[in-house]
């Protein structure tokens, strides 16, 4: 069993952060954190939870995207148009809270639906992604 669970609890820990960063709600933090007692090391299972948090939050970019084309400026209504003010406020340095619980998935969609770059937002939701990580790896090995 133990055998088993070496050889699929990093796609396990890559799946559980891929769907915890969709608009579907998840707890990789704490897989991680298992995962990095369990190892005793923490570099891979933060790359490894990193990475797919980072593809679920860039599919979330692209349904905004793909929702921008689809359903057109008309359909917002005043909540979704005052979000849309905020982010373009900050720009995408706002990105680097993607991290975060309840705002972070909506964010990456908003930042798709008013066409933020791909680059800078890929560079920035991964960087505040894998500060969190980070920061659950780093508590773990106290």
């Amino acid at each position: 069993m133990q055998e088993l669970w070496a050889e699929y609890s990093l796609p396990g820990l890559f799946l559980s952060a891929f769907i915890s960063s969709t608009l579907l709600p998840g707890g990789s933090e704490a897989l991680l954190a298992w995962e990095v007692s369990q190892r005793g090391e923490w570099l891979l299972p933060v790359l490894v939870a990193t990475a797919g948090n980072l593809l679920g939050s860039m599919l979330t970019f692209v349904m905004g995207v793909w929702l921008r084309r689809r359903y057109p400026l008309r359909i917002l209504s005043e909540r979704h148009r005052r979000a849309e003010q905020r982010l373009k406020r900050y720009g995408p340095a706002a990105l680097l809270l993607a991290w975060l619980p309840i705002i972070g998935d909506p964010l990456c969609l908003v930042a798709g639906w008013i066409g933020f770059s791909w680059r800078s937002s890929v560079l920035l939701v991964g960087l505040g992604k894998l500060a969190r990580y980070l920061a659950v790896a780093g508590l773990i090995q106290l």
